[in-house]
């Protein structure tokens, strides 16, 4: 269980990484938006070959990871809509200055969502695999890894731009970072007699939360700013993580 809670703390630590990074170099719009683009072909290769393809092989039927995908997806839509219309209340009186920095503000916080949503079951994945094989899956690590490091960055980015402080910041990524080793412990601990079925649907729960992130924040958003590159870094992005998967 241990060891469970400290993989599921060191795939996490890379969301800290990128924040740090966000802090430590001004990042112009347009490599932000291509390194977003990068981050955004390593989750759709984390969606199609670690945990769909997974979830796929665990269930016993597709229902369940039909039902997972879809409550994956309606979860993090119905937190991204709340998070919009939060930050458009409390910018009713702020002009068009205050809507543009309240727009950062809220894509930011999409994102730190969907860092969540998707982190918390991509944790416990990972402290599943430590009952089936006995080891950590390397391919999920790393996907993991290198996914969420864009994701802090544009985060962390358009957060500061919204005028929230660095310590607030990290202090929201140190949580996420906790909860997702608290939640490869008890994915090891928890789902150790747990039925195929189960494990498909937390699996399933995570894609449809990744996806449904990707097509509303961070792909639009990669390619408003890093415009047509946009599509190259995120082949790019693709094409790496799906190299690691196969060679893991």
């Amino acid at each position: 269980m241990l060891e469970a809670l400290w993989w599921g703390l060191l795939a996490a630590s890379s969301l800290l990484v990128g924040a740090l990074i966000a802090f430590a170099v001004s990042i112009a719009r347009r490599p932000l938006g291509l390194i977003m683009a990068f981050g955004s072909g390593v989750l759709v290769s984390a969606v199609a070959y670690d945990l769909v393809e997974e979830a796929v092989a665990a269930s016993a039927s597709g229902l369940t990871v039909a039902i997972g995908f879809a409550a994956g997806a309606l979860v993090f839509f119905a937190g991204d809509e709340l998070i919009a219309r939060l930050t458009a209340s409390g910018s009713s009186t702020a002009g068009p200055a205050g809507d543009a920095v309240d727009g950062e503000e809220a894509g930011g916080l999409a994102v730190l969502l969907g860092a969540v949503l998707d982190g918390i079951p991509e944790s416990i994945v990972i402290g599943v695999s430590l009952i089936s094989g006995g080891r950590v899956s390397v391919a999920v690590l790393v996907a993991v890894f290198i996914s969420n490091v864009p994701e802090a960055i544009y985060a962390s980015t358009a957060l500061r731009r919204s005028g929230q402080g660095r310590a607030r910041i990290l202090r929201l990524w140190a949580i996420v970072v906790l909860a997702s080793g608290i939640a490869a412990a008890l994915g090891f601990w928890g789902l150790r007699d747990a039925p195929g079925d189960a494990i498909a649907g937390v699996q399933a729960f995570a894609a449809g939360a990744i996806l449904t992130m990707l097509a509303d924040e961070m792909i639009p958003e990669a390619y408003a700013e890093g415009r047509r590159l946009a599509g190259l870094a995120t082949a790019f992005g693709f094409g790496v993580a799906a190299l690691l998967s196969f060679a893991t």
